[in-house]
Parts: C-alpha cells; structure tokens; sequence
C-alpha cells in the first residue's frame, strides 16, 4: 500500500522542524539539513524540492519520496492598468482559485481563498452563484503567498506586507485549515498578525475561535444591511447567526484586545442603499 506524503507547506514552523529532524536522523544527515530545508521553504519560497540545491541529490531524492511541495499552476494571469493582478491558479487535482495581488502606495496587499467555490450562497457574489467544490488544505492556502511572492519578486513588485482572507470562499467554514494557514504564515513567512485580516459574513462559532487565539489577527465582517431582515434576503447565514449574536461575537472579539474590527458594506442600487438605512447603520 502506498502511503500518502506529507505536504510540507501545510506545516507549522515547530511541526516542520520535528518532522524533517526525525526525516534526517533516520538517514544519519547533520542536523543542519532542517534548517536548510526550512530556509528554502520559508525564505526562498521555492516552488521544489529539486531547487534545494545545497542539498545532495540523494537527500532531495529522499525528501521527495515522502514528502510533497507543491505550489499552484498559474493557469491565468490578469493585469489591470493599476498594476493590480489577479491570478487563476489551478490545483493538482484541478480545481481552480483565484488570489488578487493589490499595491498601493504604501503596501502590496494579497488577497486569498479558503476555498474553492463557497457554500454562503450570499445573493450578490459571483462565487457563490458558482457553488462549494471543497475546502482548501492549509497548504494550499499558504501556497497562493508562496507563488504570489515570487511572482511579485520577478515582476519588480514590493515584498507582500498584507493577506486579506478575502478571496473564493467563507475562510471560517474552514477552521481546520484556516488555523493551521494563519499560524504558517505569521511564524514562518514572518507576516505580522497584524496585517493578516479574516473576512466573513458571520459565522460566530468561528470568531469567538479567533478571539482566543493570543496573536493580534484582524477581523473583517461582510455586513451589507444593518436590518436583520433585508440581510437575510442578501446574506443566508443570517438566519443562523442574526445580526444581534454577530455583534455579541464581535464585541468578545473586540474585549480580547487590539483587534481591529473592519465593516464591509457593498452598495446595490435600490437594494441596501436607502436614506433611512443610514443612521441604523451608524448605531
């Protein structure tokens, strides 16, 4: 029987460093070949284990053998007069995501999927029209920095200093995978919590589960209505989770400390725009 390799992109730092360190005991290699392998994953970025080239062939061969580093394929590249890109990866079993690299003058923001198609169902989004194919594994959350980073490196953009969960996908339906992402990217890719933000439309569960986590990650909430009513006819998840439970999470949220709360309003003509929507979405 076959066994399935371990994705090294879906590790956390201290996971990575016990795994490889019991990878290269077994075949009696220095201990330096973990942080070699971690320095070509974390700061390198690179898209193989055949381009750890200061490791001997037949340690890359080994790696290889049981492990996995496997970023998208870039399927289309879309550059827009503003020097935003959007890229279509595709995943090794096909599916495909989207990330959106967004400079600006003062930092280079990239924005991610949690998953490939969403199950929100939320009425004015073009993903959810398309509907849930399946989660994204931490690794494959983690690779769209990877790929993008280097994309950006080649193309003379600054360095990524901020991820937005912002992309396909509601990121706290995927709490399995989201924790993992969030934790690689602050410890291994050196993102600062800070400048990491979760979007959702409110599943509640989930931000009282960021609330706990010690790190400083932003929250942004897809609010769209300041009515329960009107929301529910834009956002399904509503129903489950009324406005009045989401801004009970939020205020637990905002209590665990220097955790900035962003609001995300979209604008629809005849919709959520009227005059008296105002002042309640104020309060």
């Amino acid at each position: 029987m076959q066994h399935r390799k371990i994705d090294l992109l879906s590790l956390a730092p201290d996971e990575l460093e016990k795994v490889l360190s019991a990878h290269f005991d077994k075949r009696d290699q220095p201990s330096y070949r973990v942080r070699q392998t971690c320095d070509w994953i974390f700061e390198e970025c690179v898209a193989s284990i055949d381009e750890m080239t200061n490791l001997p062939q037949g340690e890359r061969e080994a790696l290889a053998s049981v492990f996995i580093l496997e970023d998208p394929i870039a399927e289309q590249v879309s550059l827009s007069s503003d020097r935003t890109v959007k890229h279509l990866w595709k995943l090794s079993d096909g599916q495909l995501i989207e990330s959106v690299l967004i400079p600006s003058r003062e930092r280079l923001t990239l924005c991610i999927s949690s998953q490939a198609g969403c199950a929100m169902g939320c009425t004015f989004c073009a993903t959810g029209w398309a509907g849930f194919r399946r989660h994204l594994t931490a690794g494959e959350i983690v690779s769209q920095y990877r790929a993008s980073r280097r994309w950006a490196q080649e193309n003379d953009y600054d360095r990524i200093s901020n991820v937005v969960y912002m992309g396909m996908g509601e990121p706290l339906s995927n709490r399995k995978a989201l924790h993992p992402s969030l934790t690689i990217l602050n410890q291994g890719y050196g993102v600062g919590a800070r400048r990491i933000t979760v979007s959702t439309v409110g599943v509640v569960p989930g931000i009282l589960e960021l609330a706990e986590r010690p790190e400083q990650f932003r929250l942004a909430v897809s609010l769209h209505s300041p009515v329960s009513e009107l929301r529910q006819e834009l956002i399904p998840l509503e129903k489950r989770y009324p406005l009045d439970e989401l801004m009970e999470a939020l205020r637990q949220f905002d209590q665990a400390g220097g955790r900035r709360i962003t609001f995300e309003y979209t604008m629809i003509r005849g919709i959520n725009d009227a005059p008296e929507l105002a002042p309640k979405l104020a309060a």
